[in-house]
């Protein structure tokens, strides 16, 4: 391609030079090494051009700086790679036999995908044969065209038909070839007439053939086909003889007879046959039937009377049918007997000449066999015997001798408890053997024994389907299970009864909270745990103790933690209810501890109940003495009124530091006019000591008190910081003791500062309002 277009293969890469198609397939790809063109992929002419006598795929050579285009086209020649391929794989022609030699039917052409030589070039046949040529040519179009010529005449009766394969052969090199079958089915027309097999057909017929019999088969052939073969047949008689007796299939030639024949009538008949064609030729045969005589008149039975239905509890020796037997023929043929098949319940009795008797040898049961059916046979003594069956039906009528059976020995019902009223549990069912009213089966409750205890009011049955009710709601924790007996009637006279024991259990319902046994949770003060306070973890301090009046998981208790007045110093065993030290008791740990304990059922929805505990931290007995008692309604006032005496005592503390600021103020101002004094404070002179100041113009002398409220808890515990205030000049220093000091104030020499005892005082809460 390098060549072709004037470059050298370093010009193709250096111009990057690159191939471009119309339709965007690579056909070809360029080696710009070596400047040629290459195939890229496998070329099918038959796929690209189709059908064309030439095959040209275009492409453009595209050279890039500078832009340059080679318009290149590559002829693409086909090769013999196709065979000839007929568009269907048999052909069937259908040609009348007297179609004349010369005669031309087309055929479709096979067709080859390949042009020119290697295209279809000649038809032949295979195997040869004397009545069919091909011929193969074109017409004025250019068109090629293929037809089958009849070569000789054709004889349907000689040969139906006729096959052989047509071969097509290409011109290709090595040739390629495709086939057909070919069949050509050779139509009849009517050119031979039908004929019998015989000219005279005879048939022996036995005077007691039924109607319908098949006395003999003509038969007629015709050679033709098709509706010049199709023969049909006709029956007529000789004059004089009746026409009725014999009929014949128009189609198969089967005689028949359409009545029975009768030798004392006429012996013998004549009939005549005719075979006609589709094409409306026709020959005609005889037909000669003699009649044979024979035993053709059967026994006869003649009932007289007959009893059914029969009581199943009818005695042995009954009658139930009386009849008698004749036959029309005579001699031997007219001497008969009677037998009755196999039977247990029944047999035959001869009677008075010709009569016989059916009668009863055991007693019946309609349970095990309601029905009955008898067959009675008299044959005569011909030959062959001639028979008749005579059949009696006999039903057997129920007697009530079955009583009502339940289809369990016992029945067990379940209910839940707190059920709703006329609760449906379950359904008895017991069936009759007998029928109609001695079957029908009506429920009611059975009075229980005098020496047993009387049912239960609760229950209820339907009369009707024996369905099982419970009437008021039950409690499981009183009734547990109840047993009733149930009783099926039937309807029959006298009625006859079953009884059956029903059992009906009460299923348990978490309807009942958990109870509380230890400690008791009355209106009486709950007793405290005493706790060491050297106690370690896991140290038991109590166990509560509860039960539920349910049954299975609803009475399965858990015992949790709901409130504590430390709740991380306490735990309590899920399963036992134990309640121990989770960890050691510290100094910081209130006294007196307060646990209320949530106990849980398993039910659902879970029912619960609350426990209160309360335990005494020691460290000895003596401590027990100094803790005030209270109940617990007045440590449940005291918890209330401790928050009232914080928010007291927060506005009374900011009064006093106001005051305290003012006094001092005040005493500034003034000190030089104070004269000197003593004051003493003791359990007398409390009093005389604050009027002596208030006359003086001062103010006692400071002290430090620890205050501690305490109303019966440890919560209400208070203490205040030790207020520091100036004293006054040393020429007022005094002694003196107090009622709560233990000591006097001693006067510090060369200082202008008076040293205080810490002074601890115990007050109520009107106390504290005076103060």
């Amino acid at each position: 391609l390098a060549e072709d277009a004037g470059l050298t293969p370093p010009q193709l890469s250096a111009r990057r030079a690159r191939l471009l198609s119309e339709d965007g397939r690579q056909h070809f790809r360029l080696d710009r090494a070596s400047g040629r063109l290459l195939v890229a992929g496998r070329l099918d002419r038959e796929e690209l051009c189709g059908q064309s006598a030439t095959c040209m795929l275009p492409f453009e050579l595209l050279l890039s700086n500078p832009l340059q285009f080679f318009r290149v086209e590559v002829a693409l020649e086909d090769i013999n790679d196709h065979s000839p391929v007929f568009p269907e794989e048999r052909v069937t022609f259908d040609i009348l036999e007297t179609s004349v030699p010369g005669s031309r039917f087309p055929l479709e052409a096979a067709q080859d995908l390949d042009v020119g030589s290697n295209t279809v070039q000649e038809y032949n046949i295979a195997p040869e044969n004397e009545y069919f040529s091909i011929y193969y040519g074109s017409r004025i179009t250019g068109k090629k065209y293929l037809e089958l010529v009849l070569e000789k005449p054709l004889d349907r009766e000689e040969q139906a038909e006729i096959g052989f394969s047509l071969i097509a052969v290409d011109g290709g090199s090595p040739p390629r070839s495709g086939t057909t079958q070919v069949k050509i089915v050779i139509l009849d027309v009517n050119d031979n007439a039908p004929i019998f097999t015989q000219e005279e057909y005879i048939a022996r017929v036995l005077e007691n053939m039924p109607e319908g019999f098949v006395v003999l088969n003509v038969r007629a052939a015709d050679p033709d086909a098709g509706v010049n073969g199709d023969i049909s047949y006709q029956l007529s008689q000789a004059v004089g003889q009746s026409d009725s007796t014999f009929v014949i299939d128009p189609i198969t030639g089967e005689i028949k007879l359409k009545k029975p024949l009768d030798f004392e009538a006429a012996e013998t008949h004549e009939l005549n046959v005719r075979a006609r064609d589709g094409g409306g030729l026709s020959a005609m045969c005889k037909v000669l039937v003699e009649v044979v005589d024979v035993n053709d008149n059967a026994p006869e039975l003649v009932v007289s009377s007959f009893s059914s239905p029969l009581p199943e509890n009818t005695e042995p020796g009954t009658v139930v049918a009386l009849f008698s037997v004749r036959d029309r023929d005579s001699g031997a043929n007219g001497k008969i007997s009677c037998a009755l098949e196999d039977q247990l319940f029944f047999s035959l009795r001869p009677a008075y000449k010709n009569y016989y008797e059916l009668v009863t040898v055991s007693a019946l049961d309609r349970e095990e066999t309601p029905q009955y059916i008898l067959s009675v046979t008299a044959a005569d003594a011909g030959s062959p015997p001639l028979t008749s069956t005579q059949t009696f039906t006999v039903d057997i009528s129920d007697v009530n001798d079955n009583a009502p059976v339940f289809n369990q020995t016992s029945y067990t019902m379940y209910v839940r408890e707190n059920n709703v009223p006329t609760v449906f549990v379950g359904a008895v069912s017991a069936a009759d053997a007998d029928v109609g009213l001695n079957a029908k089966v009506t429920y009611s409750l059975a009075p229980a024994p005098r020496a047993e205890r009387p049912w239960c009011s609760c229950i209820s049955v339907n009369s009707e389907n024996g369905h099982v009710f419970v009437l008021r709601p039950l409690d499981y924790e009183r009734l547990r299970q109840t047993e009733v007996t149930v009783s099926a009637s039937d309807a029959g006279s006298p009625p006859l009864r079953a009884n059956v024991t029903v059992r009906l259990v009460v299923l348990d319902e978490n309807d009942n909270a958990p109870l509380v046994l230890y400690p008791a949770q009355d209106s009486s003060p709950a007793s405290s745990e005493l706790v060491p306070v050297s106690a370690e973890a896991g140290y038991l301090i109590s166990k509560v103790v509860a039960v539920d009046a349910d049954s299975g998981q609803n009475s399965w208790l858990s015992y949790h933690l709901l409130r504590a007045t430390d709740p991380g110093l306490f735990s309590v065993a899920v399963q036992s209810g134990e309640v121990r030290l989770r960890r050691p008791v510290t100094d910081r740990d209130s006294v007196k501890q307060k646990l209320l304990v949530l106990v849980r059922d398993n039910g659902k929805p879970p029912l619960s109940a609350t426990a209160a505990l309360s335990a005494l931290l020691l460290k000895d007995f003596s401590d027990l003495v100094r803790l005030p008692h209270s109940s617990p309604a007045t440590e449940d006032q005291a918890a209330s009124l401790t928050t009232h005496l914080i928010i007291a005592l927060v506005f009374v503390s900011l009064l006093f530091l106001t005051s305290a600021a003012l006094l001092v103020a005040r005493k500034a101002c003034r000190r030089k006019e104070l004269q000197p004094g003593h004051v003493l404070y003791g359990a007398d002179n409390w009093q005389s000591g604050l009027a002596d100041a208030a006359a003086a113009g001062t103010l006692p002398r400071a002290h430090c008190y620890e205050i501690s409220l305490t109303t019966g808890s440890g919560n209400s515990e208070f203490k205040f910081l030790k207020p520091i205030l100036p004293s006054l000049p040393p020429q007022h220093c005094a002694s003196g003791q107090g009622p709560d000091q233990e000591q006097d104030f001693p006067c510090v020499p060369g200082s202008t500062e008076h040293m205080a005892p810490d002074t601890a005082g115990t007050l109520s809460a009107g106390q504290f309002s005076a103060l």
